[in-house]
């Protein structure tokens, strides 16, 4: 007969060792779940997919569930860091290993792959998305009424672009859209899609976005990892003695923040209008747009170094007109001052945090480049 405190204090070991100390799947701290019959363990997050994988993954509580002795001698047999010899032993490089904060489908998708589809296991084995050229229909917000319409989307590396095309493809394609500056990142909220993808490029030194997305998860994310790989052989073209690790970053990368601020003129005096704003952290852009699913943004500020002369703070601004929002901020840069309204102080401090995370980086060659042409813009 099964010892239960016996068992229960050996799990509470077995998940403080370093391998089985965060969740198998995203690296969430502090795993309170267990597959048993995987034999790792993870967080509650994940636990919540396994258990829709039933024929593969069966889920307890280390906590709360009753362990039989043979379950509680399996996970010490196996664990977290066996799992991931197997089950992981041929990720790609550019595939993307989800972190705890991402969005769910995602998170869903790698533990799908890795277990159900067991696409990790063989070195060889053939992946869509990694092989060079990938295509099909996804939703695409239209620009005129903002209405969802089905776009064939052409990805390859042989020319390193993104096409997609209206209804007569005959015509050829509405858009060629080069990977040189393409990012995606997955904004369901902000889409109303558990599936929603925003897609960025550079036209004319000018930020675009695509919204789509697609009804299937695996092919949502079978698009983005596309996307990652074809930006990863882009990048090693154009980068030949970079290193994987200093690449990698620049395959696709999440907004570091994003919200609406008031935000007025150049003398300070015009009204207060509200945009929705975007900080690139690697690319060191604070782009603006008047909704936040506008294709084209309005203007973009550069963020450069405090040596540079930039700086953020809080401010109050006198004579100002139109602002409903009274928690300002006050962007220098070498050619003038930025001030900005948020709604709630507490917005306000993550938008200077996030904007001295930016300004305390150190500039790299190609950010001079950006900011000589930003301000050429103006």
């Amino acid at each position: 007969m099964a010892n239960r405190d016996k068992n229960k204090k050996t799990l509470l070991e077995l998940v403080k060792l370093p391998e089985n100390s965060s969740c198998a799947d995203c690296g969430a701290a502090d795993p309170d779940w267990a597959s048993y019959t995987l034999g790792i363990f993870v967080c509650l997050k994940c636990s919540g997919t396994h258990r829709n994988l039933s024929s593969i993954s069966r889920i307890k509580s280390i906590r709360l569930d009753f362990w039989d002795d043979e379950l509680v001698q399996f996970m010490k047999a196996n664990g977290n860091r066996a799992a991931k010899d197997v089950y992981e032993k041929f990720v790609p490089v550019f595939f993307y290993q989800p972190q705890q904060d991402d969005c769910d489908v995602l998170r869903e998708q790698w533990i799908r792959a890795k277990y159900e589809r067991q696409e990790f296991t063989e070195q060889n084995k053939l992946r869509a998305y990694s092989s060079g050229i990938y295509e099909g229909l996804l939703w695409k917000k239209g620009k005129d009424n903002g209405q969802f319409l089905k776009r064939k989307f052409v990805l390859s590396d042989q020319d390193f672009t993104l096409k997609y095309y209206k209804e007569d493809e005959s015509k050829g394609p509405k858009a060629v859209i080069s990977v040189q500056s393409l990012n995606a990142t997955f904004q369901p909220q902000k889409i109303g899609h558990a599936h929603g993808l925003q897609i960025t490029y550079a036209v004319d030194d000018h930020t675009r976005n695509l919204f789509v997305y697609h009804e299937s998860g695996q092919e949502i994310v079978n698009w983005f990892n596309a996307i990652r790989a074809t930006r990863f052989v882009y990048l090693k073209t154009a980068f030949p003695t970079a290193s994987n690790g200093e690449l990698l970053p620049w395959t696709t990368r999440n907004f570091l923040k994003e919200g609406f601020m008031e935000k007025t003129g150049p003398s300070q005096r015009e009204p207060f209008k509200k945009r929705w704003f975007i900080l690139d952290g690697l690319d060191r852009k604070l782009l603006y747009f008047k909704t936040e699913l506008d294709a084209v943004e309005l203007g973009v500020i550069f963020i450069g170094t405090e040596n540079h002369g930039y700086s953020v703070s809080e401010c109050m601004p006198k004579g100002t007109r139109g602002n409903k929002w009274k928690f300002g901020m006050a962007v220098e840069t070498p050619d003038r001052q930025f001030v900005f309204m948020c709604e709630q102080e507490r917005e306000r401090k993550e938008w200077i945090e996030a904007l001295r995370q930016v300004i305390a980086k150190p500039m790299v060659p190609q950010d001079y480049t950006t900011e000589a042409n930003i301000r050429r813009r103006k």
